[in-house]
C-alpha cells in the first residue's frame, strides 16, 4: 500500500497515544481477569476451570484473526481496520461491565477478540508508517509499551480493582481507554494513499490459517485431562497448518510469504525468537502471583505492587531500546535482552519464603529490562525484513507469535503442576510445594530464554 509522507513530529502525537492507548487495552483485556476467577465464578455460579474460557476464547480468537485482519488492512485500509476493531472492543467492555449471564460473558469476549486482532493488525503497522524509515525502531518502541506493560500488569492491576471495586471494574477501565483512542483515531489519525493495485484477499489462505491456529491452540490448552482429544485437535491443526504452507508456496500474492521463513533467516528466527520470548511472559505474572501470595504470605494487593516494577521498567526502556536498535543491529540487541532476562529467571530459581521483597524486586527489574532490551529491536528485525506494503500482516505475525507464545508457557505449567499436583490447583497447594513446583518451572523458563540467545544469535549469519 503506498503511503503519505511520514508525519512531521507534532503531528505523530495522535497516532502514537492511539497506537499505545489500543496496544495496552487489547493486551491488558487478555491477563487482567487471571486473578478474577474466583470473583466470577461466584457471581455466576459456575466452576472456577469454566471461568477459564474468558480468557482461553479471547486469546483464540486473538491469534486466529490477527494475520487476515492484517491482510485485509494492507490491502483496504489500515485506518479503517483499527478503528472498526476499536469500536467493536470498546461496545463488547462496555457491554460487559452489564453482563446478566456467563454465556453473554463468553460470547462478548469472543467478539471482544476479534476487535483486538483487528488492533493487533495494524496498530504497529500504522505507527511505523508515521516514522522514517531510520527511526523504525523508536516507532516500534512505542508499539511495544502499550502491549509489554498491558501484559504484564494485567494481573497486577486487575488483581488490585476485583480486590477494590469487583471484576466489572476491569472492563469499566478498558472501556474508557478504548474509547478515548476511538475518538482520537476518527478525528486525527491521517488519511491513507489508496492501494497502488487492487490484491486479491486469498481466502482459501486465510481460513486454513484461521483452522490452524484455532485447533491447534484449542488442544494445547486442553491437553491435561481431556483424554484424547486435544492430541486429535492438535494433529488437525498441524494438517492444516501444512496445507496452508504449501497453498501459501504456490499463491502468487499469499496472505503470509511464508517463503521469508526459508529465504531470510532473520524473519524467520526473529519470530520464533518472539514466541520463545513470549512463553515466559505471561507464565511469569502467573507464577509470581501465586509464589508471592501462597509462599510469602503478602495480599493480592501487595503482591501486584511488588510484581508492578517489572512493566515499569518495560515501559521506561522500550522506546530507548527502540531508539538504540536504529543505531546498531536489533539482531545482537535482542539476543543480549533474552540473555538478560534469562539472568533475571534465574535469579528467581533461588528465591524462598524468606527472601526479601527488595530481592525479588531486583530479580523482576533485570527480567523487566531484558524484556525492554529484546522486544522493540527484535520486532524492529522482524519488520525491516518485509515491504512496506506488507507491514499490517508482518505485525499480525508478532502478534501471533505472542498468543501462541502465552499459550504454550501456560501449557508447560498446567503439564509441570499436573505432573506433581494432579488436579489440585497451584494456588491452594502447600507452600513447600508450591516453591518446588515454581522451581522447576523457573528452571524450564531460564533454559528456554538460553535456547532463544543461542537461536536468536544465528540471525547473524544470514540476511
Amino acid at each position: 500500500m503506498n503511503e503519505k509522507p511520514v508525519q512531521k513530529t507534532a503531528d505523530r502525537k495522535p497516532t502514537i497515544i492511539v497506537v499505545i492507548l489500543t496496544a495496552f487495552a487489547t493486551a491488558f483485556s487478555g491477563s487482567s481477569l487471571n486473578l478474577s476467577v474466583p470473583s466470577i465464578a461466584a457471581d455466576f455460579n459456575v466452576s472456577a476451570s469454566l471461568v477459564g474460557w474468558l480468557v482461553t476464547v479471547y486469546a483464540l480468537s486473538v491469534a486466529a484473526f490477527s494475520v487476515p485482519f492484517g491482510r485485509a488492512a494492507d490491502i483496504t485500509s489500515r485506518k479503517k481496520i483499527l478503528i472498526i476493531g476499536t469500536g467493536i472492543f470498546t461496545a463488547c467492555c462496555a457491554l460487559s461491565i452489564f453482563a446478566w449471564s456467563f454465556i453473554m460473558l463468553i460470547i462478548l469476549r469472543l467478539i471482544q477478540g476479534i476487535g483486538a486482532a483487528m488492533v493487533f493488525s495494524t496498530n504497529t503497522a500504522i505507527i511505523i508508517s508515521a516514522f522514517p524509515p531510520n527511526m523504525r525502531g523508536r516507532a516500534i518502541g512505542y508499539s511495544l509499551v502499550g502491549t509489554y506493560v498491558g501484559l504484564s500488569s494485567g494481573p497486577v492491576i486487575g488483581g488490585i480493582m476485583n480486590h477494590q471495586l469487583g471484576w466489572r471494574s476491569i472492563f469499566v477501565l478498558t472501556s474508557i481507554l478504548t474509547l478515548a483512542a476511538l475518538i482520537l483515531a476518527i478525528v486525527r489519525l491521517p488519511a491513507e494513499e489508496p492501494p497502488a493495485k487492487k490484491r486479491p484477499f486469498d481466502l482459501t489462505g486465510n481460513l486454513l490459517f484461521i483452522v490452524f491456529i484455532t485447533a491447534f491452540m484449542f488442544g494445547l490448552s486442553q491437553i491435561i485431562g481431556h483424554g484424547i482429544w486435544p492430541f486429535i485437535l492438535i494433529a488437525a491443526g498441524l494438517a492444516a497448518g501444512i496445507l496452508f504452507v504449501i497453498h501459501e508456496a504456490k499463491e502468487p500474492d499469499p496472505a503470509v510469504q511464508v517463503r521469508l521463513f526459508k529465504d531470510n533467516i532473520g524473519f524467520g528466527l526473529s519470530n520464533l525468537s518472539a514466541l520463545l520470548n513470549y512463553a515466559t511472559t505471561m507464565a511469569l505474572s502467573y507464577l509470581m502471583s501465586i509464589y508471592l501470595q501462597v509462599v510469602a504470605g503478602y495480599s493480592s494487593q501487595t503482591a501486584g505492587f511488588i510484581m508492578v516494577c517489572q512493566p515499569v521498567a518495560m515501559a521506561l526502556l522500550s522506546p530507548r531500546m527502540g531508539r538504540l536498535s536504529d543505531r546498531i543491529s536489533p539482531f545482537k540487541l535482542s539476543s543480549a535482552g533474552m540473555a538478560v532476562s534469562g539472568a533475571g529467571i534465574t535469579g528467581l530459581i533461588f528465591v524462598g519464603p524468606d527472601t526479601s521483597a527488595a530481592v525479588i524486586v531486583a530479580m523482576l527489574l533485570i527480567i523487566g529490562i531484558g524484556f525492554a532490551m529484546f522486544s522493540s529491536p527484535n520486532t524492529n528485525a522482524i519488520m525491516s525484513c518485509v515491504d512496506k506494503k506488507d507491514y499490517g500482516v508482518a505485525s499480525s505475525l508478532v502478534s501471533t507469535m505472542r498468543t501462541v507464545g502465552q499459550t504454550v508457557g501456560m501449557v508447560i505449567v498446567t503439564l509441570v503442576v499436573s505432573f506433581h499436583l494432579g488436579s489440585t490447583p497451584l494456588a491452594s497447594s502447600d507452600p513447600d510445594v508450591v516453591v518446588k513446583v515454581t522451581h522447576i518451572l523457573f528452571i524450564i523458563f531460564a533454559v528456554i530464554c538460553a535456547v532463544g540467545v543461542v537461536i536468536s544469535l544465528q540471525r547473524g549469519k544470514g540476511k
